[in-house]
């Protein structure tokens, strides 16, 4: 795969920029579409993006330096050179806290706005896994399989090497998961439905798919990754936001 794709002067499109730009776009229309289908408060919903956005960005970064919190105490210049890492739980958590502090202070219903927003994290996140495939980063491990890819040119992945196609896995997941969300947030008669069923989907699919990775600077605790271990209770939950969800009085379709 390539990264960067486009140069004009000096200035480079790189691959994995563009799509995290491209699902954030497709994540704020898609959000702001189905509010205005469900008649719910439209003002808020660029807020709720903007600062999800801001603090889930910060919120992967902060994580991707906590797993590897070792090389950053011996050497604090590991955070200028490790800017491109990020990691996608502490995205999801620091979007998820800048979206409760925002519905507080607007004093409008957060579940009611996750449930809307879930299936809109995660079309964003599979066209993120596009951008891991073009750069080379989140890789597999090596397999003999013929379903495999192999990078040439990368500046992360082992190159010229048949490696997991993860990040495909991950993307056709994610794009599976907001398709199936949004046929879920038809028919649910209770709130927090589709909120949880994300977290479970999502820590399901991430806690398998980490079996697969080949990219050793993700951390771990014990014989599990570090996105294993957070799947475990985001997993749990989910469990709990999906049981205690309060039945709504409207259906959304």
């Amino acid at each position: 795969m390539k990264n960067d794709l486009l140069t004009i002067g000096g200035l480079t499109v790189h691959g994995y920029g563009l799509m995290i730009g491209i699902g954030f776009i497709a994540a704020y229309l898609m959000t702001e579409f189905r509010a205005r289908k469900y008649r719910m408060n439209t003002d808020i919903v660029f807020t709720l993006f903007i600062s999800s956005v801001v603090f889930g960005l910060l919120g992967a970064k902060a994580l991707y330096y906590l797993t590897i919190l070792d090389r950053v105490i011996k050497d604090p210049g590991v955070i200028i050179d490790e800017m491109e890492g990020f990691v996608v739980y502490g995205g999801i958590i620091g979007g998820v806290l800048a979206g409760y502090v925002v519905c507080r202070i607007k004093k409008e219903k957060f579940w009611q706005y996750f449930d809307l927003i879930a299936p809109a994290i995660a079309l964003a996140q599979g066209f993120g896994r596009i951008g891991c495939l073009l750069a080379g980063c989140c890789y597999g491990k090596e397999t003999d399989s013929p379903l495999s890819i192999t990078f040439h040119t990368s500046d992360f992945a082992p190159n010229d090497v048949a490696l997991i196609p993860t990040q495909i896995y991950s993307s056709i997941l994610d794009f599976l998961n907001c398709i199936v969300l949004c046929l879920i947030a038809r028919y649910a008669k209770k709130e927090r439905t589709v909120s949880g069923c994300y977290l479970i989907f999502y820590s399901t699919g991430r806690f398998i798919l980490e079996f697969f990775r080949g990219d050793l600077e993700r951390g771990s605790v014990g014989v599990l990754s570090t996105s294993q271990f957070i799947s475990i209770f985001i997993f749990a939950a989910g469990i709990v936001v999906l049981l205690t969800g309060k039945k709504k009085a409207l259906v959304m379709k």
